[in-house]
């Protein structure tokens, strides 16, 4: 991977992100889930980004 496809998968990685917090912010404004519900998706895709975006620091190639 070089660093310009890891720039390419960050950029879609935060507007992945993005949309998913909207999406969860509406759903819990609509009442479907609770806020505590939100937090905890929340932060299991904060955790997961992280995880991802460390797993292509070590993919990128010098």
């Amino acid at each position: 991977m070089t660093n310009k496809q890891r720039l390419m998968y960050s950029i879609l990685i935060a507007l992945t992100v993005l949309a998913i917090m909207l999406g969860l912010s509406h759903l819990q404004n609509s009442g479907v889930i609770t806020e505590e519900t939100f937090k905890y998706i929340a932060v299991s895709v904060a955790v997961l980004v992280v995880v991802i975006n460390g797993f292509m620091r070590r993919k990128v190639k010098p």
